[in-house]
């Protein structure tokens, strides 16, 4: 799996030891160095089987030009037109895997770059050679997987208040790109002209050439899969008990109504939310929680049957994580390793990206796709 040298961090031992992936974004503004883009055009693009329990999905009608899905539960309303999917190849975990190239994994299309989890990021990663799209989703009022980090839409957005307090339809109509500067995620103090795309999805400035206002808002699962089918996915469940529940089970029924379950990587932070969707979804790749991954390394428990791909930060605080114990430990058990840099001020780079591939990472889960080495 690993050829290069193992010489790294000295692990310190602390049962904490991991976050889930997409949890170390900071909570302050921050000045982030050389992250401008190039430019804010947009190129124009358009974006086995698992036991899952009944789920409702509600109308998810967006405003155009992006035309809904099919609903597996339509209530009694006009029903949109169906989508054709695409007929491309989306590549397998499997052959992710075989590869064996270091894996550039999008962190929410890349969001130390561009705004977060919308089509403009996802758009801009994908150009810029992403392997593997990742992301964290949750669930509106009305029941539809959405691509969302925070359980509140105050950090990207025009809005304030909780995920699932809106409708698909008035979450949609928000503003995703409000908080966006180029270089500085998320600064919020700035002058208003330093948030270059603020405005552009409302339709209270226009868009720059080559910009669709309709890429700058809060987007489903089902349309992201539909815009990227040469993609494969590394998805994070958000939320505790009931509520990851119900989004473990929209997510479950998504990889099945669109055939993922050898495309696609599953993780969450929480223990329980990951046994739960190994159990309605046994064949679908699942990376460990917390407590499992902490259980493996600290105390030398078996990682669970069928583990292949396990996701890791640097560090956890000042402790560090990789080390050389990590890897006698990853070599013992025979599974792949992406890693998820915490600290934009020092990782988020590309020569930190090449010092985790020569340490042996298999993939990064970067903020920065534009920077990852070739």
């Amino acid at each position: 799996m690993r050829s290069s040298p193992r010489a790294g961090l000295v692990v310190v031992a602390s049962s904490l030891l991991l976050l889930a992936a997409c949890d170390g974004e900071p909570d302050v503004a921050v000045t982030l160095p050389d992250t401008t883009p190039s430019e804010i055009t947009v190129p124009d693009t358009t974006a086995s089987a698992v036991t899952v329990p009944d789920t409702t999905v509600p109308d998810t009608t967006v405003p155009a030009p992006t035309e809904p899905l099919a609903t597996t539960e339509p209530p009694a309303t006009t029903e949109p037109p169906a989508t054709t999917m695409p007929s491309v190849i989306r590549p397998t975990i499997d052959e992710l895997i075989a590869s064996g190239e270091v894996l550039n994994i999008a962190h929410a299309g890349g969001d130390q770059a561009w705004p977060h989890s919308t089509f403009y990021a996802f758009d801009r990663a994908v150009e810029a050679g992403a392997d593997v799209l990742e992301m964290d989703v949750q669930l509106t009022a009305d029941g539809v997987l959405i691509v969302q980090h925070d359980d509140t839409v105050d950090g990207t957005t025009d809005g304030t208040g909780r995920v699932d307090s809106f409708t698909f339809d008035e979450i949609t109509q928000l503003d995703a790109a409000y908080w966006y500067s180029p270089g500085c995620w998320p600064c919020r103090e700035q002058a208003d002209e330093a948030y270059v795309l603020r405005g552009v999805r409302t339709g209270a400035v226009p868009p720059p050439d080559g910009v669709d206002p309709d890429t700058l808002r809060i987007v489903s699962f089902a349309e992201l899969v539909e815009r990227y089918p040469d993609m494969p996915l590394d998805v994070e469940i958000k939320g505790t008990e009931a509520s990851a529940a119900a989004t473990a089970d929209a997510l479950a029924a998504a990889i099945v109504e669109y055939d993922l379950a050898d495309n696609v990587v599953v993780v969450s932070f929480d223990d329980p939310t990951v046994e739960y969707f190994r159990s309605i979804a046994p064949d679908v790749d699942v990376s460990p929680g917390v407590g499992e991954m902490s259980a493996w390394l600290l105390q030398g428990a078996d990682l669970s049957p069928g583990t292949r791909i396990v996701q890791v930060p640097p560090m956890f605080g000042d402790v560090p994580v990789i080390s050389p114990e990590f890897w006698t430990a990853v070599d013992a058990a025979g599974v792949e390793v992406w890693v998820w840099p915490n600290d934009w001020r020092t990782q988020e780079n590309a020569e930190f990206y090449a010092e985790l591939m020569a340490d042996g990472a298999d993939g990064i889960i970067v903020g920065r796709p534009d920077l990852f080495p070739n």
